[in-house]
């Protein structure tokens, strides 16, 4: 396992050699917190078991970088990168998954990390990976199992952008991740940031997009009939459109949203997306006294959300319908580069990623926005605080996001968002809000 940004292990190779300051002091400060941690009672950690495997439960209804550039993301400790921390742990450590991702994933993920980690997030991070970086480290595969049994391992996973091979009979990174991990649930959540005006700044977009993402035309099922004939089948099961719909309709009610709208084409895919949009009609009879609940034909839901984006709250789709509306919607507040997500799977399993692509025209450059993998970090720490009953996960998530969306507002945008900051200087600007706030 490469385990080279495991926070609890001695100096690196690469710091000793480069004499990095405090290095060693800060790996005394990380000794002594594993021993602090070592010494905590039998009971409090039976305790803390029992919390996480019924929180757990709980959840369940719910371009390519030269080697030397990976090298030095991948392996060279954070402080030689954004410069030394001064912060203190602040108690529980979790474990995760980091996968780097391709192109500039390596920049925004380490971006992120070294965010996450100066708020106070005590994570030990188990660095894995996919898509063209698994592929150059002699993999056959762009998703190794070493990479998927980690996940299962760990429960949590941030991943940044991954390319696969075209034309080489790889299969997609994401769609293998989201099978294998049986990751049934994508979260998009979409919001107007007063620091990326929009024409749709005033009122305001808030929208979540919740996405069925184990079947339908993603299913990959295709056939060659015969020369210049290909059909593609659509799948649709009574079990997974319930299971969606449940977790969509649980997700609402949990997090105080207003109304769940199913968008479909039942009118003229009348089994496939009527089975889908029976489920959904049937489980939410369930939540009637709790949530507004309506259907929308997509082609008509989509103009009305480009027409009046703030009457929306909760969309619920289908495979392809939700990959094209968390799109759609992320237009509506500035982009994909402002806009996180997260897939749940009903094996406790939960990858955090920016649904951004991996530009590998600018990958090395240090000018990619890293906002939106940080902004799935700040998911990752509450879906751990949902978990594991950590309640300060919350609390450094909520640090993190007033950090950033102070640092918008006062003008410390990447040149995405038509500012001057590089990728290492965005995630110090986010530091440095913290530090104002404290």
């Amino acid at each position: 396992m490469d385990n080279a940004l495991a926070p609890d292990c001695l100096p690196t190779t690469e710091s000793l050699l480069l004499d990095e300051p405090g290095a060693t002091a800060c790996c005394v400060k990380r000794v002594q917190g594993k021993q602090a941690r070592d010494a905590t009672s039998d009971d409090k950690r039976i305790e803390l078991n029992r919390r996480w495997v019924h929180r757990s439960r709980s959840l369940d209804c719910c371009g390519v970088v030269s080697g030397m550039l990976l090298r030095q993301w991948y392996s060279a400790p954070l402080s030689m990168i954004f410069g030394q921390s001064d912060r203190e742990p602040f108690g529980m450590r979790h474990s995760a998954v980091l996968i780097p991702g391709d192109g500039i994933g390596p920049e925004v993920t380490s971006a992120a990390r070294f965010v996450l980690e100066e708020a106070g997030a005590e994570i030990d991070w188990h660095v894995h990976h996919a898509g063209l970086a698994a592929v150059e480290r002699g993999s056959t595969e762009t998703l190794p199992s070493a990479t998927v049994e980690a996940v299962l391992a760990h429960r949590v996973a941030l991943k940044g952008p991954c390319t696969t091979p075209i034309g080489e009979g790889f299969t997609s990174v994401n769609v293998a991740l989201r099978k294998r991990l049986n990751l049934f649930g994508a979260v998009r959540p979409v919001r107007s940031l007063a620091g990326v005006p929009t024409r749709f700044s005033d009122p305001g977009v808030d929208i979540v997009v919740v996405r069925e993402n184990t079947e339908g035309l993603y299913a990959g099922i295709e056939n060659l009939i015969t020369t210049g004939v290909v059909t593609s089948l659509k799948v649709v099961t009574e079990e997974a459109s319930r299971r969606i719909a449940r977790f969509a309709l649980d997700y609402a009610v949990n997090r105080g949203r207003r109304k769940v709208t199913v968008l479909h084409k039942a009118n003229i895919m009348k089994l496939g997306d009527g089975l889908f949009v029976r489920c959904c009609r049937e489980e939410a009879q369930n939540y009637m006294d709790r949530i507004q609940y309506e259907e929308l034909i997509i082609d008509a839901g989509s103009m009305r959300i480009v027409q009046r984006p703030e009457d929306f709250d909760v969309l619920l789709c289908e495979n392809l319908y939700g990959d094209v509306m968390s799109d759609l919607c992320a237009g509506l507040v500035g982009g994909l580069g402002v806009t996180p997500g997260a897939n749940y799977g009903g094996d406790h399993a939960a990858v955090f990623e920016a649904v951004h692509g991996s530009a590998p025209d600018i990958a090395g450059e240090g000018v990619a926005n890293p906002l939106a993998v940080i902004m799935s970090g700040v998911m990752l720490l509450r879906h751990l605080a949902a978990a594991t009953g950590d309640d300060r996960c919350e609390s450094v998530a909520d640090r993190i996001r007033d950090a950033y969306n102070a640092c918008l507002l006062a003008g410390h945008k990447t040149r995405d968002l038509d500012g001057e900051l590089g990728t290492q200087q965005f995630a110090q600007a986010v530091v440095d809000h913290m530090a104002v706030q404290a």
